[in-house]
């Protein structure tokens, strides 16, 4: 098992960047795939952004394509989801996920933080 812990959530401007972080502890991170996925008020929580154990592979929902990188340091046991030009609807709770291998799923998950509120005004 790992521990996750996300930060850098927060009330931003339509427009605006965010940066958000995800530190694990326990089991060493560079076992896991890791994947952030957000859940909006009366939405199913959705895959936002996954990269594997090593880095090399990325996935992003089409929704977030061009806009958000998602990222890790190994060394630094984080993951990181940078947020760029964010627009109203990526308002959200941003969720930090790991498994031992990357899927798109919920259910392919069985480590998750607490989660971070993202909110984007207009």
């Amino acid at each position: 098992q790992v521990q996750l812990v996300e930060s850098g959530g927060g009330l931003v401007l339509a427009g605006d960047s965010l940066r958000l972080s995800c530190a694990a502890s326990g089991r060493t991170l560079p076992t896991y795939a890791m994947a952030w996925f957000r859940q909006a008020p009366g939405k199913a929580r959705a895959i936002v952004a996954g990269i594997t154990a090593s880095g090399l592979h990325t996935y992003y929902g089409d929704s977030v394509k061009g806009r958000f990188t998602i990222s890790r340091d190994n060394a630094k046991n984080t993951a990181y989801l940078q947020m760029n030009s964010l627009k109203v609807e990526d308002t959200a709770i941003y969720s930090c996920a790991a498994s031992y291998a990357l899927g798109v799923d919920v259910a392919h998950y069985n480590n998750w933080g607490q989660g971070t509120q993202v909110t984007v005004s207009s």
